[in-house]
């Protein structure tokens, strides 16, 4: 082989490894709140596990870290402008990139995570605007509004869903009467399907691909309903009446085996439904009225769901998967956050207590915890474990704690 084709064979493979072509995702690599790292700790000392380091500049915001080519994403309001922050894996500064004006109403600050695939980042503001960034230098290669380009109307709190890829395909809901909910090429934004799917304002929702019957559903919130929509296509194959208070469906529906369970806060809870052999139609097997998380999401391990109440049940919970029968409640911690790995649930309370406890039906024993004292704000943003190291957002802190 000759030095000039050596090196361009050297740059390719390099390119390969630098920007992976697997996408990252709203609460794990599977988007169902399950991490891969193993080895953790089982217990932690008093003081709580080690803190490698704090980075307490990214501005107001509950958006979780996302790593990529060797670096670590969070996005940040300071002032009334997003900003998308760029650290080394240690914690220092590398990049700032200005991408918008941000959400200065309620709870003020950034929403969404970004999401990552190949040398591109993803970013969708609180006032609906969508960004397609490099991750080389910021620059943004293109934009759509939601609401001016696709008549969609923001919400409430602003929107919050993190964008959702598979392959060349970007799924996002403007909530719009005509454009309910979009499919987009990831490379130019240009339009590959529209559904009016229930013609509502979206509702906070980060969605979940799923596989059944043969065809791809995407599995999202609206205003008033659970949606099931044909990934290729875009038609609305199926829906289910949710309510609540004030329309907030923020958590990503879990999937399992023909099986989904879709819950809200504000004591709505929520139902386990089960899609018929075709996938057109779903029925109702239980509804847990109590497991009403308003956004900290749950987990599914082995047959048994857990995560935390909000209004009926604030306790922590463990649910059956078949029957609904709801295993054991506790209020050792305050409602927040649950993620999993390694047989550990981690959880991140809304008073700032970190913990950890065995996924255990029988009981929900704490055998660590620590408080979050640095950053500002409400303590809403989701862990994330990484190669052994938790990483925790406070809003305008990010640390990083040893537990491996």
């Amino acid at each position: 082989m000759s030095k000039s084709a050596f090196t361009i064979a050297l740059t390719l493979i390099i390119s390969t490894v630098t920007f992976s072509q697997t996408p990252t995702k709203w609460r794990g690599p599977l988007g169902n709140g399950i991490y891969p790292d193993k080895s953790l700790l089982r217990e932690w000392p008093a003081e709580g596990p080690k803190m490698f380091w704090h980075f307490d500049e990214l501005g107001k915001g509950h958006s979780s870290p996302v790593f990529a080519d060797n670096r670590i994403f969070l996005t940040g309001m300071i002032e009334s402008t997003g900003y998308v922050i760029v650290l080394s894996m240690d914690g220092k500064l590398l990049s700032k990139w200005e991408y918008g004006p941000e959400f200065t109403e309620s709870w003020p600050g950034a929403r969404s995570s970004v999401t990552v695939m190949g040398d591109q980042l993803y970013m969708e503001s609180g006032l609906g605007v969508l960004y397609c960034m490099s991750i080389k230098d910021g620059s943004v290669k293109w934009k759509k509004d939601l609401f001016k380009d696709f008549d969609g109307k923001n919400i409430t709190w602003g929107v919050t869903e993190t964008v959702l890829i598979d392959g060349d395909v970007l799924y996002c809901q403007p909530g719009g009467a005509v454009n309910n909910v979009v499919a987009l090429n990831r490379m130019n934004g240009n339009v590959i399907w529209s559904s009016t799917g229930k013609g509502e304002l979206s509702a906070y929702c980060t969605p979940v691909l799923i596989s059944n019957a043969g065809r791809k559903q995407l599995i999202t919130h609206s205003a008033s309903s659970i949606m099931g929509i044909d990934a290729s296509t875009g038609k609305l194959l199926w829906s289910f009446p949710q309510t609540n208070e004030w329309a907030v469906h923020a958590n990503t529906p879990l999937y399992y085996d023909g099986g989904i369970f879709c819950f809200s806060g504000y004591g709505q809870g929520g139902p386990k439904l089960k899609l018929s052999a075709d996938g057109n139609s779903v029925t109702q097997e239980w509804f847990a009225k109590t497991f009403d998380s308003r956004m900290g999401g749950a987990v599914l391990v082995d047959g048994y769901m857990y995560g935390s109440g909000d209004t009926s049940g604030k306790e922590w919970q463990c649910i059956d998967w078949k029957t609904g029968e709801v295993k054991y409640k506790s209020t050792a911690a305050s409602k927040g956050v649950t993620i999993f790995a390694d047989g550990l649930l981690i959880g991140y309370s809304q008073k700032g207590e970190l913990f950890i406890a065995p996924a255990n039906p029988t009981e929900f024993k704490i055998t660590g915890m620590t408080r979050i004292t640095l950053g500002s704000d409400q303590h809403w943003s989701h862990p994330v474990l990484n190669e052994g190291i938790l990483y925790v957002r406070h809003g305008n802190s990010v640390m990083a704690f040893g537990v491996k």
